[in-house]
Formats: structure tokens, sequence, C-alpha cells
């Protein structure tokens, strides 16, 4: 086999290997073998924020379903249930019950608020919003006699209050009353006043019940969880800034895990280990840098005060990061030289990095089996193994419908744009009910996105540079044209007419979508162009 041939081979393995590979569901994603690093949350607190917005957000960085849709409102008789599920996260489209199983029902309420149903649940009617990453925590807190998986608790959060201090208060007496079966949690809520970090735990052995604290995120600060415990002391007597399970002293002290003389230290008493990694410090250091944050210190600050105030935008790019030029980044060392000839043949040399942080880890095996130390592991904030993501802004000054937004995009959130779904959108496109994840299938709207970012991985020295102009514009679009409808949508709300301005936004979600993918669809002609131009 001569040489170009054995590079179409190798190029067309890259590009459909992830296709060929979900055809089942791995226990560990095939491009991260540390699979508990799953997730990545920001939060910004009101006055943090350059216009007085709230925001959480999350990636979902495995391999969990990826359909979405706006669930509506239900309505329910006195004395009705309603049921508890597992196995929700690996679901093909919205109706599918395969491996899905009931594992109890709770009494139901009157009437549910609408919510955006992702795999976990973000954002409802209400400008209430969710964002969640994996802590896992001591296994022996984990009791799967619990009848509560985290997706659940968000999922009827969202359907049954309006404020962050009440859902943390619904989740906590739900899963101390039914058990919670799940491993360490965070889950970072927030509404239109201010932001909460939630870490949930199991109880351990017996009968299942929950050890749970939560932290507000002070209005000046920013805070980020990224699947390691970061609550630290505990003050018991400040409610406002506050929350925890009502016997938590005395659980923690039955399992062994607090003598009740030292402080109550909950990363310590929950996880024990460091409580944070790379991302929480490249984070907290980059938005206030004067505070001169250590990587080495033994801990760091739950939140901090950025040294300038953070706008939706900024944190969009911080979700964009893979540390490239920093002494994080992957690529540092996989920089060549070659000689090339212009088209008057006169030779120049040109510095070549072909090879990208989104590498697998078979590739990173080679380059180190090559050269050792060439490259390691080092976990970013944007991954290839990336699902979807979310940035939700909470906006107390605009109607419910028009102030909470959440900017989605598939797929890895540094090669694809973001698709705003407001509070009051009604529904989405058909494509989005359908998840990419279990195989391929062109009817799914993250593979309009997925198959592009996959082929411009082979040489993102080359393709980025027509990937990351087309985010930038699409960014820069969305968030101009933002004012005039979400003003007009004002005005009918106004006027009485929510219905008609529930219309106009959900038209702008479809057809930002319908540009964006059309957009990608045509750029993966493109990138094998730039391919065939190379070899």
């Amino acid at each position: 086999m001569n040489l170009k041939k054995l590079l179409s081979v190798f190029l067309t393995f890259l590009v459909l290997g992830t296709a060929t590979a979900q055809n089942a569901w791995f226990p560990v994603n095939p491009d991260d073998s540390d699979f508990t690093e799953s997730c990545t949350s920001i939060m910004v607190g009101k006055k943090a924020s350059t216009d007085g917005s709230v925001m959480t957000a999350h990636t979902c960085d495995s391999n969990y379903r990826t359909w979405v849709e706006m669930t509506s409102r239900k309505k329910f008789k006195p004395g009705d249930t309603e049921p508890v599920y597992w196995g929700t996260l690996h679901t093909e489209e919205p109706w599918d019950k395969r491996n899905v199983t009931e594992k109890g029902r709770v009494p139901a309420v009157e009437e549910t608020y609408a919510y955006l149903n992702t795999a976990y649940p973000c954002l409802n009617e209400k400008q209430l919003a969710i964002g969640e990453t994996t802590i896992t925590g001591r296994k022996m807190l984990e009791n799967t006699n619990g009848l509560f998986l985290i997706e659940e608790l968000e999922r009827i959060a969202l359907q049954r209050c309006t404020t962050a201090r009440d859902a943390i208060k619904l989740i906590g007496k739900l899963a101390e009353l039914y058990g919670y079966g799940d491993s360490g949690e965070c889950i970072t809520i927030a509404d239109k006043k201010e932001v909460w970090q939630l870490e949930i735990f199991g109880s351990g052995p017996g009968k299942p019940s929950a050890i749970w604290v939560a932290q507000r995120i002070p209005d000046e600060h920013v805070g980020i969880s990224a699947n390691i415990p970061r609550i630290s002391n505990v003050d018991f007597r400040d409610s406002d800034h506050f929350m925890f399970s009502s016997d938590i002293k005395e659980r923690c002290k039955a399992l062994g895990l607090w003598d009740g003389k030292e402080e109550f230290k909950f990363w310590k008493i929950t996880n024990g280990g460091k409580p944070f990694a790379i991302r929480e410090y490249f984070v907290l250091n980059t938005l206030a840098p004067s505070l001169g944050l250590k990587f080495d210190s033994e801990e760091l600050p739950f939140s901090v005060k950025p040294d300038k105030k953070v706008s939706v935008q900024d944190v969009m790019a911080l979700y964009r990061e893979t540390y490239e030029g920093t002494e994080w980044d992957q690529t540092r060392n996989l920089v060549a030289e070659l000689t090339r000839r212009d088209s008057k043949g006169v030779e120049y040399k040109e510095k070549i990095k072909p090879v990208s942080n989104f590498m697998s880890n078979e590739m990173r095996a080679l380059l180190n089996t090559i050269k050792p130390g060439a490259t390691e592991r080092i976990r970013g904030i944007a991954v290839i193994q990336c699902s979807y993501s979310h940035i939700i802004q909470l906006r107390d000054w605009l109607p419910d419908e028009v102030g909470g937004v959440a900017y989605f995009s598939f797929d890895n959130p540094a090669q694809s744009p973001r698709i705003p779904i407001y509070s009051g959108t009604i529904s989405l496109p058909k494509s989005f009910s359908v998840c990419g994840q279990s195989r391929y299938r062109n009817d799914a709207a993250i593979w309009a996105f997925r198959e592009t970012n996959r082929i411009a991985t082979i040489n993102w020295d080359k393709t980025r540079k027509l990937v990351e102009p087309q985010i930038a514009k699409f960014e820069a679009q969305m968030m101009s044209s933002a004012p005039a409808i979400e003003n007009e949508a004002q005005e009918l709300i106004k006027a009485g007419k929510v219905q008609e301005a529930k219309e106009l936004l959900t038209k702008r979600t479809h057809d930002f979508a319908a540009l964006t993918m059309q957009k990608w669809i045509e750029m993966k002609a493109e990138l094998w162009s730039v391919f065939a131009r190379a070899m």
C-alpha cells in the first residue's frame, strides 16, 4: 500500500471511527480514559456580570443522550402520583423507554412548569436554571436503594419551583425522604437573582437518605464546579449563604467521617482529595489574576470576585478553552517545521502543528511511543467527547419568557456554534428530538455538527481557519440581533399577546438552528477540499 493510500485509510478511520464506535454503549468513552472527569459548570453572580444577569452553565462531557425537547406543562388530579425513572440518560428519542426503569412514584402537584429537557434538565419557563457536574465522592456513601438519581431531582425541581432556594429545599426534602441513589453530584442552581452550588451524596448503608450542602455564590463573585467537591467550611449559622441536610452532623459522625471537633469541611468529609484541579484553577485565575492564586495550594477560594465584570461572551470563550499557549497545552511539544514552495517556486519555512488538543488516547500513545514525553493527557474545558453544552443567562428586568436564555451547542464547544433557546420557546426543530450517540443518524441534529467537527480534527492547524471564524460570526450575529427580537417579544407581552411572543422566540430558535446546521454541513465539503489540496 503506497503512502498516499495509507494516509487516506488513516484519515477515514479517524473520521468514521466515532460513528462506528457509537454503535454500542461504552462503559468508558473511547476518547477519554478518565471518564469520571465529565462536566464543567461555571457560575456568575448578579453583580459580577456586565449586565446584571445571573449565569450558570454545563458541559455534558460523556456518552449521554443528545436529544433535546421542550417539555410542556402537565396537570394532575388530587391524589395523583408521577413516576421516578432510572435510565433516561441513554434513550434515543423522547418516547424511547428501552432500558428505562420506573424506580418508584411520588405525589404529583396540581400543575407543572414547562422546561428545557436535556439529559440533565436545565431551564424552566420561570427562569430557573440548573448546571451539573459529577463529583463522585466516597464509595461508602452510595446507596442504590435510594429512589432518586440526580437528573430526576433536577427535572422535578424545574417542574415545581421558581427560585433557586425553593429548588434546593425541594431537592433536599425529596432526597432525604425517598433516598438519593446516585454517586456524588454537584448541581449549580440559578434564578434571576442568585446562583447556588449544591453538592449531594448518598447516606451510606441502611435506610436511604442523603447528605448535602448548598452554598451561595456571592453576588459579586464567580464560581466553578468541575467534577471535584468544592464546598469547604460550612457556616451552620449563615442561612443566607448555606443550606444543608437536616441531620448532616449526626450522620457524618455516625459514618466516622467527622469527629465533631475538627472544622466541618464538606469536601474533606465527602471526598478527602484535593478540592480542585486544572479547570477550577484556570477559570478562577483567569478571571481574578490579581489574587495570585497558586496551583500548588492546598485549597482555592470557593468563589472569587473577578477583576473585570464577566459577560456571557466571556463565559462562552472559557468553554472553548484547551489551555493553548499555556504550560497545560498538550500540543506544546508537537510543532514541526516544513520547507514549502510558493507559487513562484521560492522556498520558505512553515511551522505546523497538525495534532490538536482533541487528540484521542490512541494518538497520544502513538506520539509518546515515538518520543517518550511528547505529550501528556491534560483535561481541558472544551473536549471532543462533549455531547452538548449550554450557558444560561437569567435576567430579572425582562419578562420570564424572554429573560431566560440557554445558549446551546451540540458536540465540542470549541468547534460548534451556539443556538439561543429561551424560557418561552415552545418547541425545538424535529432533528433535536433524535439522539446521535448510539449510532450515526443523519436525522439527528448533533451529526450536522459532529461529522464536520471530527473531520476538522484531522488537521486542526489548518481547518480551524475555516471553523473558528464561523463560530465567531454566528456568535456575533446571535448577540447583535437579540435586542430587536427580545424588544419585539416584550412589546407583544405588554399587549397581552404572550402566545405570539413565544412563537416569535420559537421562530428565532428554529431559524438560528437551521442557519448553523446548514453552514456546518456546507463546511464539511470545504474541509475535505483542504485535505484534497494538501495530499
